[in-house]
């Protein structure tokens, strides 16, 4: 019998974000593969867990640790799989070991937990009825990438380390000028804050308070002038509403996402609240 492969969830910042079953199989699996010992061992002992074997997994290694992986799960082991923060693969190393895990008929089994860019698109007040996730946008043919996510008409989601946060809200200036942007910084964390507003403003806010430190997630929302879905903005002013949005910050969110008329989006929000009571 072949062990089994937990892809575990962690928190991206609180370490209460974790989930109970996510502590059991941390505690019962015979080794944990993560990608830096040291962060791994804070949430271990956190939860008072400490006598599991670690082996570390990260980027630069992937490829030969890969292999001693699965040859320890064919033995029988079980092996949890952990990244520093969130859920493992995304943005994050793991693929490899999963991919194989599979071509191996190895029982690959989710825990399932935290992931940064869902996290801040369920609180951003942007639609989320589709959206696209990019990961870290790529340092060269950055334009590029942006145009054939944003154009999609999608919320699209990224990361971006705090070096190149500006840099990349400025390429996004530059390009949609218009465009709604929200960037969400150390979530869940002490200095947890989000940013909303046209690129420009949100480049201003992060400046203008030397913020540049910490987790940033950007999320961008597009909307060609004349792209009009009237139940589609219905539906996100009802789902503004019942996160607890006031009606004028609801209309405020739709006017500027949308490109609707301020008095316009008041009334659909004064509708729908009405209908509501």
């Amino acid at each position: 019998m072949t062990g089994t492969l937990f892809v575990v969830a962690t928190p991206i910042g609180n370490l209460k974000d974790i989930t109970l079953r996510a502590l059991e199989t941390l505690k019962n699996v015979d080794i944990i593969a993560c990608e830096d010992t040291r962060v791994t061992k804070k949430l271990l002992n956190h939860y008072g867990i400490t006598d599991k074997r670690l082996i570390s997994y990260h980027e630069h290694n992937e490829k030969e640790t890969t292999e001693k992986i699965i040859k320890i799960l064919k033995t029988g082991k079980n092996i949890a799989l952990v990244s520093d923060a969130g859920t493992p693969c995304i943005s994050d190393p793991g693929f490899r070991v999963v991919k194989r895990a599979w071509e191996e008929d190895i029982t690959v089994s989710p825990i399932p937990g935290a992931f940064a860019g869902a996290v801040a698109l369920s609180a951003s007040g942007l639609p989320t009825d589709k959206f696209l996730f990019i990961g870290f946008p790529p340092k060269k043919k950055k334009e590029k990438e942006l145009r054939q996510s944003v154009e999609t008409g999608a919320t699209v989601i990224m990361y971006e380390s705090p070096k190149r946060v500006i840099d990349t809200l400025t390429v996004i200036d530059r390009l949609y000028p218009d465009a709604y942007v929200v960037v969400a910084k150390e979530m869940t964390k002490i200095h947890e804050r989000f940013f909303r507003g046209k690129p420009a403003q949100v480049i201003e806010m992060l400046s203008s308070e030397n913020l540049l430190r910490g987790e940033f997630v950007i999320l961008v929302q597009y909307r060609e002038k004349g792209e009009i879905d009237i139940d589609k903005i219905r539906k996100e002013g009802k789902t503004l509403l019942e996160k607890g949005y006031r009606t004028k910050e609801a209309a405020r969110i739709l006017h500027e996402i949308y490109r609707i008329g301020k008095r316009e989006a008041y009334r659909i929000v004064q509708e729908l609240k009405n209908q509501k009571e």
